[in-house]
């Protein structure tokens, strides 16, 4: 076989392997169109279910950063946000400023709390408002609670005056304890249009270390005051006898300072009943 012959069988060889693939399907191929002349292919992208799942959720995207944006705007407009603060709180060089009415749900630690000038300084509470001192080791120096029996101290109280409201009564009680009012230059009582009232259960005390205890009024009376008591030489009467049938008595004194009344005659009649300083 010659060269010319060899030839032939590779161009056979050629023409069939371009015969076979150009019967074999190409997708390139089936997608290319020819337009004068021109070869075009079609745009490559998201087509059918695909498309209206995607424009889908751009839209429910946007509507979310709609709402979004619309509720941070209301919230700042009802919490009223500025650059000094939020709502009635305002933060300034000298502390923390409140305007208004506020409410606290936590505890509340301050140094200071303190009302405008031309306005008071009301702490309100649908229970009780209690206020607490401690030291630096956390331990409970003094203690104000306001219920509905009244303040309640748990330790002592300095204050220069102390009033009722208007048309009400001022009470001041110790349950269980003693009730002490203690002053360097006096204690003064008053009641301007009332009546005080001094109740105790065991004894009451009216010391003065160094001046006088002065009752200035038209009438001063001492209730449920004992009557003394004394032996009559003459008629023999026994120890504990009293003047039943007397109606002016006189004031008397013990020297443990105890009052009695004794029959009041053209002299003092104390010592004669004096048996009643014996035993009370």
């Amino acid at each position: 076989m010659d060269r010319s012959t060899s030839l032939d069988i590779e161009a056979l060889k050629m023409t069939q392997e371009q015969y076979i693939l150009a019967a074999q399907p190409n997708p390139l191929h089936q997608r290319t169109a020819s337009v004068c002349g021109a070869q075009v292919y079609p745009a490559v992208g998201i087509y059918g279910w695909r498309k209206r799942c995607l424009y889908f959720f751009i839209l429910l995207l946007l509507v979310t950063m709609i709402v979004n944006l619309a509720l941070t705007i209301w919230i700042l407009k009802v919490m009223n946000f500025t650059p000094d603060g939020m709502g009635n709180l305002r933060v300034t060089k000298e502390g923390v400023r409140l305007e208004g009415v506020s409410e606290f749900l936590l505890p509340l630690y301050v140094k200071e709390i303190q009302s405008r000038r031309d306005s008071p300084l009301i702490l309100q509470s649908d229970r009780n408002v209690t206020v607490n001192a401690r030291n630096d080791q956390g331990q409970l120096t003094g203690q104000l609670t306001v219920g509905n029996e009244g303040v309640v101290f748990s330790h002592s109280v300095e204050t220069s005056h102390v009033r009722a409201e208007p048309s009400q009564d001022l009470k001041l009680e110790s349950p269980t304890r003693t009730l002490t009012l203690e002053a360097p230059r006096g204690v003064e009582i008053n009641a301007g249009v009332g009546d005080f009232s001094a109740t105790c259960r065991k004894d009451l005390l009216l010391q003065s270390s160094e001046g006088e205890i002065l009752l200035d009024a038209n009438t001063i009376k001492l209730g449920n005051i004992p009557l003394g008591s004394a032996v009559d030489p003459l008629e023999g009467a026994p120890a504990g006898t009293t003047y039943t049938k007397q109606t002016v008595y006189e004031l008397c004194a013990c020297a443990n300072g105890k009052l009695y009344l004794s029959p009041a005659e053209k002299g003092s009649t104390c010592q004669t009943t004096s048996n009643f300083c014996l035993w009370s």
